[in-house]
């Protein structure tokens, strides 16, 4: 978005609080007391069972942010709800009612797997209370579900898939094996590798959810001599696979690629394992700007663990928030802050940062690689840019 457009939005929005504030101004010139206003977020994650890790970074991520505001985003002093979903659809929907109704936030952060996001998005939306999606990002809601109440700072779920089809593409791959668990969302994850994947799908294997044991996957693969394998094996099941992957015989000889598998989060029960294998990210932490250099820094002083992917998406939410609300002034008015927030007047700890007509990142994506950073510490490092400033595949279905 060129400075000029980042203007008009600016002034638009400017022009939505001037009553609002001129109001306040008014107030006070009569002597009544004004209080600061409190800025209310429900932060929702799943902070329970072994999927706890993913939602701490989110959490971590945003408070870190609200912490280098001295606990006040936007100058407003900040009051942060933290709920659990429990990965539970059910659960997540009855928290969020709660937050809405009873609380009365302001904006809805978070929300890490899509199951959640699908139960909770329209019930919120349909509220008229502003969520920022903080990771999940299921194609429905970045199409025909789209709402001018939703903001994404994660990328929408397929485009790390197609981030490692374009790239199997580019070198030159003809036939690829692909792996991923036997359920909806993943295999969605091989059709979005397919829909940028130039070659052959010579297999697609389908793991039953919650399998270990891979060894006859890759007798299968070994059998095929495929150009590479493509996997999307999250959680547990994506560190037993690189781990025999590793020990299978086909490690150096077959490229492994994958999405979603390999991250901060894993990466430190992988280990060596992981060295070498590529994955597809939108961030990491070697990107070069000063955002980025000083989330990375002050997220491990802070917290002493590497951050992820999941809490540099918490952090930019916190941020966009954080600058949205210095644009209107203080004034939390949802329409004031939708205009300030389609702006994105922040820097983003990924660089280039803008949105979408759907309200998703326009954004690169890379190539990243686990690699050893000291004996004991492994971290992702982004080493080639496959796609520059892309939207989603499904912005054009989106109409507000």
């Amino acid at each position: 978005m060129t400075t000029r457009w980042i203007r008009l939005k600016i002034a638009r929005a400017a022009k939505l609080t001037a009553g609002l504030v001129t109001g306040l101004g008014l107030a006070c010139q009569a002597g009544l007391a004004q209080e600061v206003p409190e800025l209310k977020v429900g932060l929702m994650a799943t902070l329970s069972g072994p999927a706890a890790v993913y939602g701490e970074q989110i959490r971590d991520g945003f408070m870190l942010a609200v912490k280098q505001s001295n606990g006040a985003l936007g100058g407003l002093p900040t009051n942060v709800i933290v709920v659990d979903d429990k990965l539970d659809p059910d659960y997540a929907v009855e928290q969020v009612t709660k937050l809405v109704e009873e609380n009365g936030i302001d904006v809805l952060v978070g929300v890490n797997f899509s199951k959640i996001m699908l139960a909770v998005h329209d019930p919120v939306v349909r509220s008229k209370t502003l969520f920022i999606g903080t990771h999940s990002a299921p194609a429905p809601i970045a199409g025909r579900n789209c709402s001018r109440y939703f903001f994404s700072t994660a990328s929408q779920d397929d485009q790390v898939h197609e981030t490692m089809g374009r790239y199997a593409s580019l070198k030159g791959y003809q036939k690829v094996v692909t792996i991923a668990p036997d359920y909806e969302a993943a295999r969605d994850s091989v059709a979005a590798f397919r829909r940028h994947f130039k070659g052959q799908i010579a297999r697609e294997l389908f793991p039953k959810l919650g399998q270990t044991d891979f060894s006859e996957e890759f007798r299968e693969i070994e059998a095929i001599e495929p150009d590479a394998i493509y996997a999307f094996m999250p959680g547990g099941m994506g560190v037993e696979l690189v781990r025999q992957f590793h020990t299978s015989g086909l490690k150096g000889i077959v490229p492994f690629l994958s999405a979603r598998t390999i991250n901060a989060v894993t990466l430190p029960y992988m280990a060596e394992t992981a060295e070498g294998l590529m994955s597809a990210s939108q961030w990491a932490p070697n990107l070069d700007n000063p955002a980025n250099k000083r989330f990375v820094r002050e997220f491990g002083r802070e917290y002493k663990y590497q951050p992820s992917v999941y809490a540099a998406e918490g952090y930019d939410a916190a941020k966009l928030i954080h600058f949205a609300l210095e644009l209107t002034g203080g004034v939390k008015d949802q329409e004031a802050l939708i205009s300030a927030i389609s702006a994105a007047p922040f820097e983003s700890v990924r660089g280039d940062f803008r949105f979408n007509s759907n309200q998703f990142p326009i954004q690169d994506f890379y190539v990243v690689e686990g690699v050893r950073r000291t004996s004991r510490i492994y971290e992702m490092e982004a080493t080639a840019r496959v796609f520059d400033d892309v939207g989603d595949a499904y912005s054009g279905s989106c109409r507000m």
